[in-house]
């Protein structure tokens, strides 16, 4: 069975976007960070975003290795993200492209069978398709990668739930400018 992990950088309030859809709170990754996330890209199997991280993604990350200023790192990072498969979820996209599959319907029923596959975990990305896939109790692990940064609204990380989802701390990590990582496994109803 594949794990499913719930993976973004945040505010220290809690946002994954400020208002208006604003990422650039988060400002450009160190090196260190940056490295992190390319480690975390390619540990995955498969990646599952909404509409509006794929919109983000894919307007940069196809073409991201034939930057003139790309760092190594950069170069990598793009082509990991073109070979990696994914599976956006969308009423409103018609086609998608770079080893990407399109799913219109239940997003809680396809991730549901997309775990039951054998291979590498998955990602999600996007708050409201992440808030699903929590709500129906889907997600096994939390990446919070915490910047020190208020924005005072926007698109939160965490969505409303339908009860309390008990949690164990498995890791931790400081990068510069005080970045803080925490990663967490959701502890099942047999362990809480």
């Amino acid at each position: 069975m594949r794990k499913l992990i719930y993976a973004m950088n945040l505010s220290l309030d809690g946002y994954i976007a400020a208002a208006g859809d604003d990422i650039d709170w988060s400002g450009l990754p160190s090196p260190e960070l940056f490295q992190f996330w390319l480690d975390f890209e390619k540990a995955c199997g498969l990646s599952l975003y909404g509409r509006k991280l794929w919109e983000a993604m894919s307007s940069y990350w196809p073409t991201g290795d034939q930057q003139p200023e790309a760092t190594p790192a950069e170069i990598e990072f793009a082509r990991n993200w073109r070979d990696t498969p994914k599976v956006v979820f969308s009423s409103t996209i018609d086609e998608v492209d770079w080893n990407t599959r399109l799913v219109t319907g239940d997003a809680v029923a396809e991730i549901t069978r997309l775990k039951t596959e054998d291979g590498d975990p998955m990602h999600v990305g996007g708050a409201t398709l992440a808030g699903a896939a929590m709500r129906a109790g889907l997600v096994d692990e939390y990446v919070v990668v915490t910047h020190p940064v208020l924005v005072g609204g926007g698109t939160p990380f965490f969505t409303a739930l339908d009860g309390w989802v008990n949690l164990n701390l498995t890791g931790t990590r400081t990068f510069p400018g005080g970045v803080v990582m925490a990663r967490y496994e959701t502890k099942r109803p047999a362990e809480a």
